[in-house]
């Protein structure tokens, strides 16, 4: 892929995912990240099984690979190694932390005006959470996620994912990308705080304005929408698939291919909520008549997808095709989702050159 960030020097002192996952995302634009672990090493090394090689042949838990490639990785005592730490410091573009508040300046220096601090926490440097510690689970329960997640009248389901550290190492790479662009145009640097709770707040986007605009909470609704009708999963002959219609256009395809009665009050999105257990009672009479194959070729050009495993998902022919698997080393990992329109004639998107120190 195109390194667009050749030059530029990372210092990673975070653990676990947010952070990491926002140095890597550097690393794979081609930025040169050096990420820096307690003698003892990041949390995540241990956070398995599924255990596996990692790009040089030692043994880590899986999930440390998903967030950790593309870096030079050495460990520190930062007490008792703070000139070296500082050192290294002092020559970084970037560097990225996420201690709690306040944590970092015991053991470094002031960072000088043209240095892009990004700091990562639970809760942020200000308010009355800020020296909380913030796990992605925690957060998802406190930010209220959980309550709109999973079956109605049942226990609350986390996202099956750590979602709030990935969108907030997402936010915290577009923060950094914008501190460089700044930086180029004035020659100044950026103090960036960033947390989970904020992110995962501005994270609930449509259920958080609905509740907003009528005072009245979201619930959990399955893999239903809230705001529209039909858009959730139906069990077809063979398991489970989804029917995603998300106009007025779309819907009046699929009642003609699935041969429905036109009914007036139902042509509109509104009509449709107002009537969204008839019309899904409706549907799941007729998917389950066939298997899901059947399902997706009719409904050609409406979206409607098989619910995959991730075995499945990972061995699709797009998957295939768009290279979402990096082999490195000798080691498969995710790819980075960015690809590249290039001017001049196609070429392929290159893999990352890993260093990968212990």
């Amino acid at each position: 892929m195109e390194r667009v960030l050749n030059g530029i020097k990372v210092l990673d002192l975070s653990r676990v995912l947010a952070g990491p996952y926002a140095a890597q995302n550097l690393a794979d634009l081609g930025a040169d990240v050096l990420k820096i672990e307690a003698p003892w090493g990041d949390d995540t090394r241990k956070w398995g099984p599924p255990f596996t090689n990692d790009f040089t042949g030692g043994r880590v838990a899986a999930y440390f690979l998903s967030c950790n490639r593309g870096k030079q990785i050495i460990r520190m005592n930062f007490k008792e190694e703070r000139d070296k730490l500082n050192s290294l410091i002092k020559q970084s573009d970037v560097i990225i932390e996420n201690f709690r508040p306040g944590t970092f300046r015991r053991f470094a220096d002031e960072i000088s005006e043209n240095q892009i601090l990004c700091s990562i926490s639970g809760f942020g440097a200000t308010g009355p959470r800020n020296s909380e510690p913030g796990y992605d689970l925690s957060i998802q329960a406190r930010s209220g996620i959980m309550s709109i997640t999973g079956e109605p009248n049942r226990p609350p389901v986390k996202v099956g994912v750590a979602w709030i550290d990935v969108i907030t190492g997402l936010q915290a790479t577009t923060a950094i990308m914008a501190a460089l662009f700044h930086r180029e145009r004035t020659g100044l640097g950026q103090r960036i705080d960033i947390s989970l709770w904020d992110c995962a707040i501005a994270a609930l986007v449509n259920q958080a304005q609905n509740q907003l605009t009528t005072k009245k909470d979201p619930l959990p609704m399955a893999s239903a929408h809230p705001n529209l009708v039909p858009y959730r999963a139906f069990q077809a002959s063979d398991g489970w698939f989804v029917l995603a219609v998300g106009s007025d256009d779309q819907w009046k395809r699929t009642s003609d291919i699935l041969g429905l009665e036109m009914n007036e009050e139902w042509s509109k999105n509104e009509g449709r909520i107002l009537h969204r257990a008839k019309i899904e009672t409706i549907l799941a009479d007729i998917f389950i008549q066939n298997n899901r194959s059947h399902w997706e070729e009719i409904l050609l050009g409406i979206p409607c997808a098989p619910v995959n495993t991730v075995g499945e998902a990972l061995e699709d022919a797009q998957s295939l095709a768009r290279g979402a698997i990096w082999n490195i080393n000798g080691t498969d990992t995710l790819a980075n989702p960015l690809r590249w329109m290039s001017l001049t004639p196609a070429t392929p998107n290159i893999q990352p050159e890993t260093e990968f120190c212990l």
